[in-house]
């Protein structure tokens, strides 16, 4: 069943906002990928591949086809949930290229080429070249994620990694304010809710204190 609610880009970083895509927005959690459905809308809200392509998947899929590489992207976001919340706060270094060999496979799988083609229209006109690959069965889908995370994890600073400090948030974010200073997966979400927490705190103390 595809998520009515949009799903999270609040990571900066395609490869941890894929990691978020389960995530408990208020009481409940949610998870966008819970089926082959759900993995094609995320997809297309990622942006990480043509929606041209996502509907000729969609139509030449065999019956649960879809679902079962969606299990595959959950089986691949719980694995790297895992190892970046193992490795954030420092940088990553060649000796956690073994925890990368199941991601090396799955690239290893691809097939990317270049072509040549016209400006996208935001930008000056003229001739640009653009990496795309074939798209040759529904599994390929996950190659985007796969480039999507490998993209994550060599141009972020571990360093900077960090998960929002909402006492029920999951959500994972690179932390690119001036200072480091980010605390919140969203303002609008946790930290909205700790200013009004903080509020309510002030308030009951300044109760008792005239009481």
């Amino acid at each position: 069943m595809v998520q009515q609610t949009p799903a999270f880009f609040i990571a900066d970083t395609l490869g941890l906002d894929f990691l978020n895509s389960i995530a408990t927005p208020v009481d409940t959690e949610v998870d966008w990928v819970e089926d082959g459905d759900g993995l094609l809308a995320w997809l297309e809200q990622a942006r990480l591949v043509p929606p041209h392509v996502l509907a000729t998947l969609r139509e030449q899929a065999l019956p649960g086809e879809l679902d079962t590489v969606a299990a595959q992207a959950r089986t691949l976001r719980e694995e790297f949930r895992g190892f970046v919340r193992t490795h954030m706060g420092k940088p990553l270094s060649p000796e956690d290229l073994p925890e990368l060999a199941s991601l090396n496979r799955l690239l290893a799988r691809d097939e990317g080429f270049l072509q040549v083609v016209a400006a996208e229209q935001e930008d000056p006109p003229g001739l640009r070249i653009r990496a795309t690959r074939r798209w040759r069965s529904p599994d390929s889908l996950l190659l985007a994620i796969g480039e999507a995370l490998a993209r994550s994890l060599t141009e972020e600073d571990f360093s900077h990694i960090k998960v929002c400090e909402g006492p029920t948030c999951t959500l994972m974010f690179a932390d690119h304010t001036r200072g480091r200073v980010r605390r919140w997966c969203s303002m609008a979400l946790c930290g909205n809710r700790a200013k009004q927490a903080a509020h309510r705190n002030r308030h009951r103390k300044g109760a008792g204190a005239t009481a």
